[in-house]
C-alpha cells in the first residue's frame, strides 16, 4: 500500500471511497434515503475545492487505484481551543480495511498538522461508527459527545482529543 499527497486528480477517486465507505459503514446509522442520495459527483466537486486547503492523503494499490483516504489541518470546529489541529476525515474501502492503512494515513496527517505547528488534535467520530474503536487503540483520549442531524436523524459524534502529537510521531518513526 502506498501513502501519498493528493491531487486535484484524486478528486473522483476519493468522492467514490468516500460515498462507497458512507454506504457501508454507516449504513443502519444513517438514513437510508441520504446514503442513495449521496452522490460521486457532488463529492467529487467538493474534494475539487478542499484537496488545495488541507492536507489530503491517498492510500492506493500496486495497481494504482485509490482504496482509502485522510484529510486534516487546522481544526474547523473552532469549539475546542486546546486543540487546534484537526483530522477531518479517514474512510478506507471495507476490503482494505484492518491491514494498516488506516494507521498509515492518520500518521501522514499528524505530521501535516505538526508542520503547521499544531501541538494537538482532535476527531469527530460517529459513535455507532464500529471504527471508533480504532481512535482508543491509537491513543485518542475521549473528550466529548456531541449532537449533531445527518438526513433529518439525530446522531451523536464523539470527540476523540490527542494532547501531544509528538507522541504519536515518535512512535512512527
Amino acid at each position: 500500500m502506498k501513502i501519498r499527497e493528493a491531487t486535484i486528480d484524486d478528486a473522483k477517486a476519493i468522492a467514490k471511497v468516500q460515498v462507497d465507505t458512507w454506504r457501508t459503514t454507516y449504513k443502519n446509522i444513517v438514513p437510508d434515503d441520504y446514503l442513495e442520495n449521496m452522490s460521486y459527483g457532488q463529492r467529487e466537486s467538493i474534494w475539487k475545492s478542499i484537496i488545495p486547503q488541507c492536507y489530503v492523503y491517498v492510500a492506493e494499490t500496486n495497481g494504482g487505484e485509490v482504496v482509502g483516504f485522510a484529510s486534516g489541518g487546522k481544526a474547523v470546529n473552532g469549539e475546542y481551543d486546546d486543540y487546534p489541529g484537526e483530522l477531518t476525515a479517514i474512510y478506507i474501502l471495507e476490503d482494505y480495511q484492518s491491514q494498516g492503512t488506516g494507521k498509515l494515513l492518520f500518521e501522514a496527517i499528524v505530521k501535516g498538522i505538526h508542520a503547521l505547528g499544531f501541538p494537538s488534535m482532535i476527531i469527530f467520530v460517529l459513535e455507532d461508527n464500529p471504527a471508533k474503536n480504532f481512535y482508543k487503540a491509537i491513543g485518542g483520549k475521549l473528550l466529548d459527545r456531541v449532537e449533531i442531524e445527518i438526513g433529518g436523524k439525530i446522531l451523536y459524534e464523539l470527540v476523540f482529543a490527542w494532547d501531544d502529537i509528538n507522541e504519536i510521531l515518535n512512535t512512527a518513526r
